[in-house]
């Protein structure tokens, strides 16, 4: 017998430990693979869209309606581009989902010459502009730039039962806004706001 078929009878197959230990293995990384899988799809299927300004201007109260229906308003002069408006919208969706019962949530699109009179009676010089509405529709506040949630919340909680706004005039990070059309906007020098500018109708 030469030694090459020596070493041949040798040789044993792999144990059956080994062979059970890699398919155990095997299956383990299956098994976590398709619990990643499937817990990737259940989380995209779940995972709520984000809210855009387009979907919450569709879905807002139209200011005639909060003009005279009784409710407290928040007012919101935006515009699609405005990057601290689309800052906001997640949290303004959500605002709106706790107190859309209670409160008109108006949106004003400020590249519509429409809302023209609108921006000139609250004055709006940069955006998001926020108007806090009583029952009547007359203006009990203001608040210009992004905003936290939470001071909006506490803001529209005393709305909702008509005490003094704990948050009054805010200011915060703002887009500039641009002069409409038929307009000239001039620096105001007699507004504290050193950001601010007056829109004049020619």
């Amino acid at each position: 017998m030469d030694q090459s078929s020596n070493e041949a009878s040798t040789i044993a197959p792999p144990p059956i430990a080994t062979n059970l230990a890699t398919k155990v293995r095997n299956l383990i990384v299956v098994s976590v693979a398709v619990g990643l899988a499937v817990l990737l799809v259940l989380g995209i299927r779940t995972q709520t869209p984000a809210a855009s300004l387009e979907t919450l201007a569709a879905d807002s109260t139209p200011l005639e309606t909060a003009l005279v229906n009784g409710k407290p308003s928040l007012v919101e002069f935006y515009a699609n581009w405005c990057t601290s408006c689309q800052a906001m919208a997640g949290d303004m969706a959500e605002l709106r989902t706790t107190y859309g019962d209670q409160v008109n949530f108006v949106m004003l699109n400020v590249d519509n010459t429409k809302w023209l009179p609108e921006m000139l009676h609250y004055r709006v010089d940069g955006i998001p502009h926020f108007v806090y509405l009583d029952p009547a529709g007359a203006a009990i506040s203001t608040a210009i730039g992004e905003q936290p949630q939470t001071i909006i919340a506490s803001n529209l909680d005393a709305l909702v039962v008509g005490t003094d706004l704990p948050y009054q005039t805010a200011l915060g990070q703002t887009s500039t806004l641009e002069s409409p059309q038929g307009a000239v906007i001039t620096p105001r020098n007699d507004d504290p706001r050193s950001h601010g500018a007056q829109v004049v109708v020619d």
